[in-house]
């Protein structure tokens, strides 16, 4: 049973995470390299080393030995995380901010989705009809994208709900319990390899590395940390519906500070979409069930 002081500290906690993720748009926009193969790799580079750290610390000489324990599934999950860091960060170089992060809300509607196509796990209706809502939206997005030429920016922004939804199936099929910081770490050196070969050169400006270095460790590294510190005081249901907020302060901060506006379309089929999500999850609050949704 949690406390009121424990579930303010995972509100907290959740709150701090999605301010950490939220800076990657307006650090991206404020880059003088636009390649994304080479800002996956150094974000990827500097977040490795910080949960180098973290696990280090943890662990101690047991290290190898936890990093073992994972098993297949954590080695499976970890390179379905780097497909998401990689998926992130290229949306990010070819379409808007708000776009990436809408699109890659859609993480937990995947996942039912997968979860009953691949695991025979019943979806309430309400969810089927939030399914639908936000696939309207995303509908609305990608007719927009398509005379603005940032639609595969939006297809590759897909990736990451596909991706996160496949290793939820992965975990519940093979009933696994990863350690996820080890698993993250092991997301990072896959990313790293996957994109050494596009990202050569390597060579960055001294500014741009710096930012690179807050992506790693701050955003990426120090948000998973927050995040994964908050999940023991709060319900999948709370932690999904405050997860949105990384939406609002993406979108926000990368319009005042950068003045990347999202479109009329963006706006609208975001907002479906985000309606959809947080309906879903606040009804999952009011009235809890045992089904998975």
């Amino acid at each position: 049973m949690r406390t009121p002081a424990q579930h303010r500290k995972g509100i907290a906690l959740i709150v701090g995470a999605c301010l950490c993720w939220a800076s990657a748009g307006v650090l991206v926009r404020n880059m003088e390299v636009h390649d994304g193969w080479k800002i996956t790799f150094w974000r990827s580079f500097f977040m490795t080393l910080f949960l180098l750290g973290v696990i280090a610390f943890q662990h101690g000489r047991r290290l190898p030995e936890r990093m073992r324990a994972m098993g297949w599934p954590g080695i499976v999950t970890g390179l379905l995380f780097a497909l998401m860091f990689i998926s992130f960060i290229l949306a990010l170089s070819t379409t808007t901010v708000a776009n990436t992060l809408v699109l890659g809300s859609v993480s937990p509607f995947v996942a039912a989705l997968f979860g009953w196509l691949f695991l025979r796990e019943a979806v309430l209706p309400r969810t089927w009809i939030a399914m639908i809502a936000a696939l309207g939206g995303i509908v609305v997005m990608f007719f927009d994208s398509l005379s603005g030429g940032i639609w595969t920016g939006n297809l590759i922004a897909l990736c990451i709900p596909i991706a996160f939804a496949t290793s939820v199936v992965i975990l519940r099929k093979s009933r696994a319990e990863v350690d996820m910081i080890p698993s993250i770490f092991l997301a990072g050196v896959f990313s790293m390899i996957l994109t050494l070969p596009f990202a050569l050169p390597l060579s960055v400006s001294a500014v741009d590395l710096g930012l690179l270095a807050i992506m790693g460790v701050v955003q990426l590294g120090l948000g998973l940390m927050l995040f994964m510190l908050a999940v023991p005081y709060l319900s999948s249901a709370e932690i999904t519906l405050l997860s949105v907020l990384e939406i609002i302060f993406g979108v926000v901060s990368t319009w005042l500070l950068v003045g990347e506006q999202p479109a009329n379309a963006t706006l609208l089929g975001g907002g479906i979409v985000i309606g959809a999500l947080v309906a879903n999850q606040i009804a999952s609050l009011r009235r809890p069930q045992a089904v998975a949704t």
